[in-house]
């Protein structure tokens, strides 16, 4: 076959560092959000929805075939982190925790993904961000220490 033809659904979860709750201004993560999807678009990786609430995003993209995960979650975490700092002087000390989760989405899943993504001011209303992540982390069954899933 003379082309490498992919479509790699990623549902990509990562929180502020230590989940404070630095994005309570809803424009203000707004914004942030919509960074974060000019990133993903810079790297061939477009982004359907971005969204989350005041100590986390969810990003649910296209990863491009050209780009490592690890590429383009660091480029999405250091550009934005940066951007942020510029943008708003009072976030000066703004930062996204190290670590993150990337799960993969199947075709026919992906509206209830980016469903998901649109309610989650809702969802948090009854659950919280340590505990959704760790219903990822076993509905995808991705062996971890809770010693180092947190910082």
């Amino acid at each position: 076959m003379p082309q490498s033809l992919t479509r790699i659904w990623l549902h990509i979860i990562f929180s502020t560092k230590n989940r404070e709750p630095l994005l309570t201004d809803k424009e203000v993560r707004k914004q942030v959000h919509a960074y974060l999807a000019g990133i993903c678009k810079q790297m061939s990786s477009s982004a359907l929805i971005i969204g989350g609430i005041a100590d986390h995003v969810h990003i649910l993209c296209n990863q491009s075939k050209n780009v490592a995960l690890k590429d383009l979650i660091q480029k999405v975490k250091q550009g934005s982190s940066k951007w942020v700092k510029r943008q708003w002087p009072s976030l000066n000390y703004f930062y996204w925790q190290q670590g993150y989760g990337a799960f993969s989405v199947c075709p026919p899943h992906v509206d209830k993904v980016r469903d998901y993504i649109a309610n989650q001011e809702e969802h948090h209303r009854k659950v919280g961000f340590q505990d959704e992540f760790r219903s990822f982390l076993e509905r995808y069954q991705v062996p971890y220490d809770e010693r180092y899933v947190w910082d």
